[in-house]
């Protein structure tokens, strides 16, 4: 049933479906949080294609702050790579230069955690940057 809803969400881009879980998953965000809560960002590509990020649409707006940018504008997405492949995927991810989290508790907030890869990319620049403490929170495994 998750698999059915997550492509109708993503990939048909049924925006409203975004409410069936975001109470609850802000709910869960808002005990774990620490300092910063930070959604995992999407490709432009992707924002051309669906109109919207899943993640933060998961989330009531203002609980979080967009500071993880994607480098590259336009790859392949995670879920037409093999395991294999989303294993070697390098470092999809980075941070504003004058962006100040030394010390601080970040809780990254994704969609799907299936290899886990994409959440070590952004939890290994976050602690590259300073972070006390990087956590996470993902609505499907």
């Amino acid at each position: 049933m998750m698999k059915d809803y997550m492509h109708r969400y993503k990939f048909l881009g049924d925006y409203r479906l975004r409410l069936v879980f975001q109470a609850e998953l802000s709910k869960l965000v808002r005990a774990r949080a620490g300092d910063l809560v930070v959604p995992i960002p999407i490709t432009a590509r992707a924002w051309q294609e669906r109109g919207f990020n899943q993640v933060t649409g998961l989330l009531v707006p203002g609980t979080y702050q967009e500071v993880l940018d994607a480098k590259e504008k336009d790859k392949p997405a995670q879920s037409s790579k093999t395991r294999r492949e989303r294993l070697r995927t390098p470092q999809p991810f980075c941070l504003p230069a004058n962006l100040d989290v030394v010390g601080k508790r970040v809780l990254l907030v994704d969609d799907v955690y299936t290899t886990g890869r994409t959440l070590y990319h952004a939890a290994s620049l976050f602690k590259q940057a300073g972070c006390s403490r990087v956590g996470s929170v993902s609505l499907a495994r």
